[in-house]
């Protein structure tokens, strides 16, 4: 496809929904709008769910979840599909790059062999966006990369079809039917992103998700040297580095980009107010990175003391006390469209 546009992003499903909503005529999307509509930031401890061996944490709403709100509440058509057969989800395909027609594609991570060797974690929530084919050979957006690449029919099956937690069975996306988006349109969508947001955050009734979520894993950091010894308890907090800042799940960068939505937000609505908010959430942000660093020194194991793992859930408490203050102001807003 001679036309096709490539778009590098910070994170791949926003990526895809904006390349795919620009290809269909919305010339102004981008990154922030799409993350902030499609409610994207999120926090989630699940401790029965183990991934490469340590707790599943994620910063970001489920996979999908910023492709499907955000075209939601745009009036967007669009289409979902995943598949049993590996062959009936290599036509469907197959149908839609020879048509024209690039498509988003959730895969694994594992087996991208253009990914760096230290990248390719059993993580089954990427996204990418298949626009072409040449006999075996797919053309490959990859939001996170700075070109183009390719993989071969058997490399494209292999990470369609991963197994694993969250497995993506061979999951395809793409609009369907874009109509014009006026500005009240695009209004609403954003008070909405914002409200689904401050739902997720605030009022979810779990101790393990939003702001609560956060507390729970400091609570469980303080446990886990005593619980399960030095090396256990510092491959654990890699992990949690790994989620933040590798794998794509966004620690520190997915608050970076919260504000900046916010800041897009406070010119869309008028609002100044967000600017305030937007302001604490990039302190959040900045806390998130301090807290990699923390938890990377110590599963390297330059420090590794029980005060050092106390320090780590400090930060964690700290960042979850102004998470909260900043969506419980959103929350009294009560803004308008």
């Amino acid at each position: 496809m001679e036309n096709f546009k490539h778009i590098q992003t910070a994170h791949c499903e926003n990526g895809v929904t904006v390349n795919l909503l620009q290809r269909k005529g919305l010339d102004f999307f981008n990154e922030p709008l799409a993350f902030g509509i499609g409610s994207g930031l999120f926090y989630i401890h699940i401790p029965f769910l183990k991934i490469n061996k340590g707790p599943a944490i994620s910063f970001r709403s489920m996979p999908g979840a910023i492709f499907k709100r955000t075209c939601k509440v745009l009036d967007i058509d669009v289409v979902h599909k995943r598949f049993r057969s590996k062959e009936e989800a290599e036509r469907f395909l197959n149908q839609q790059v020879d048509n024209g027609n690039p498509v988003g594609c959730q895969v694994g991570v594992f087996h991208l062999m253009y990914f760096p060797k230290a990248f390719r974690f059993h993580f089954n929530a990427h996204n990418l966006i298949v626009y072409d084919r040449k006999d075996d050979v797919y053309s490959v957006s990859d939001p996170v990369m700075e070109v183009t690449t390719s993989l071969t029919r058997e490399e494209l099956e292999k990470v369609r079809f991963a197994k694993g937690p969250f497995a993506p069975k061979g999951h395809i996306y793409y609009p369907e039917k874009v109509n014009e988006v006026s500005d009240e349109l695009l209004r609403k969508a954003i008070v909405k992103g914002i409200n689904h947001n401050v739902r997720d955050m605030l009022y979810i009734p779990s101790n393990r998700t939003g702001v609560k979520g956060i507390n729970y894993t400091a609570s469980q950091i303080r446990k886990w040297r005593a619980k399960h010894g030095e090396k256990k308890a510092g491959l654990f907090l890699g992990q949690i580095v790994r989620m933040q800042e590798e794998i794509g799940t966004g620690g520190g960068g997915f608050r970076f980009l919260y504000a900046a939505f916010l800041e897009q937000a406070a010119e869309r609505l008028s609002d100044d107010r967000l600017i305030k908010i937007s302001e604490k959430i990039t302190k959040s942000g900045d806390l998130w990175r301090d807290s990699a660093l923390q938890m990377a020194g110590i599963y390297k194991g330059r420090i590794t003391s029980q005060k050092d793992f106390e320090y780590s859930a400090d930060i964690l408490n700290e960042i979850s006390a102004l998470e909260k203050e900043a969506f419980k102001e959103l929350k009294s807003f009560k803004l308008k469209y």
